[in-house]
């Protein structure tokens, strides 16, 4: 399976799983507390300059995982244009930057099977109940890492939309992009029996 883990070495990537995954939902929480637009944008400044320090080309493919996050805040910025509340429109675009900044700062240097085995190690009180970590955790992953794959699929089914006609990309790509997850899932499942499984 692929993962989002970049090829680009870090120091960041030799950090154990665990303390970045609680790094992580700390850094959201703590995000998510502030008020004041100075502080929030220290936080991206800082953001920036972690990322920075791990080289250009990995500062150049995190921004590129941030491209998505563009009609939100045309989203945000229409309504508080709208509502004339610039600052809070910054201060929320500023937190919704930074949450994802941090998310895919762990992504982009944690293996995908150190963070399945961290899930596993906190969903193991589930198996009291009857439910099976690992299944829990595979599953997680396999959202993680194929959100970024559907998003991906769906802007190439728009390009060749756009390619073959003059209308608006519509709901007419919402079948074709059902059908390749569907695809991309029977392969995974193919792939886990091969390997004998769960």
């Amino acid at each position: 399976m692929l993962t989002l883990c970049s090829p680009v070495d870090t120091a960041l990537h030799r950090w154990p799983a665990g303390v970045k995954l609680a790094a992580v939902a700390l850094g959201s929480a703590a995000i998510f507390a502030i008020s004041a637009l100075p502080v929030m944008a220290g936080v991206l400044v800082a953001l920036a300059l972690v990322y920075l320090a791990q080289g250009r080309a990995f500062a150049r493919a995190g921004l590129r995982l941030l491209r998505p996050l563009w009609p939100f805040f045309v989203v945000l910025a229409v309504w508080h244009l709208w509502t004339a509340d610039l600052a809070r429109g910054a201060l929320l675009a500023g937190r919704m930057l930074a949450a994802v900044g941090l998310a895919n700062l762990v992504t982009m240097t944690t293996r995908l099977d150190a963070m399945l085995a961290v899930l596993e190690r906190l969903l193991s009180p589930l198996a009291r109940l009857g439910l099976r970590p690992r299944v829990l955790a595979l599953a997680m992953a396999l959202v993680i890492r194929f959100v970024p794959v559907l998003l991906d699929k769906a802007r190439d089914l728009r390009q060749a939309w756009r390619a073959r006609s003059p209308r608006r990309v519509g709901a007419g790509i919402v079948l074709p992009l059902a059908l390749a997850a569907l695809d991309d899932a029977d392969h995974v499942a193919e792939a886990l029996r091969a390997r004998g499984g769960l």
